[in-house]
């Protein structure tokens, strides 16, 4: 599925990081960061994750950025604090280096989590929620439910 050779990852967007780039994004108005899709960078959710490990191994930059000095770089530059671990490190990542990664569709990582909805986002989640097509593998996130369909 990764048809780049310079695509070392494949995720699916996230929908509910926003808050973490609160404060980035007040500095930064006009910015995409956080945005919803299909044109902002909402970050990624790793409940599915794709990894050419060749890619990886051979990427000069994402060595790079596996270096402690250049995390706390991104965590500075972006007034990042988050606490997923790995999805953190590859949304940090994904805003400065998109061409890394292969964006899978919403179908192959249907997040169900609606708690976003009531807990400060109600103006905007259906944005980040929406997924058209057929469903391919869900994530029962915020331990909701997975369909029985």
């Amino acid at each position: 599925m990764l048809r780049n050779t310079k695509e070392a990852l494949g995720e699916g967007k996230e929908s509910g990081l926003r808050h973490t780039f609160w404060q980035y994004r007040r500095e930064n108005p006009k910015t995409r960061v956080g945005e919803p899709p299909p044109d902002g960078l909402p970050g990624f959710n790793s409940g599915v994750l794709l990894l050419n490990l060749e890619a990886m191994r051979r990427s000069k930059l994402y060595n790079q950025l596996l270096e402690p000095a250049m995390v706390q770089k991104l965590t500075e530059k972006y007034r990042f604090k988050g606490h997923l671990g790995d999805q953190d490190f590859f949304t940090m990542v994904g805003m400065e280096h998109p061409e890394l990664f292969h964006v899978l569709d919403c179908t192959w990582n249907r997040q169900l989590c609606t708690w976003w909805k009531d807990h400060g986002y109600s103006d905007v989640f259906d944005q980040y929620f929406r997924c058209d097509g057929e469903v391919k593998i869900y994530h029962g996130n915020c331990n909701t439910p997975i369909p029985e369909d």
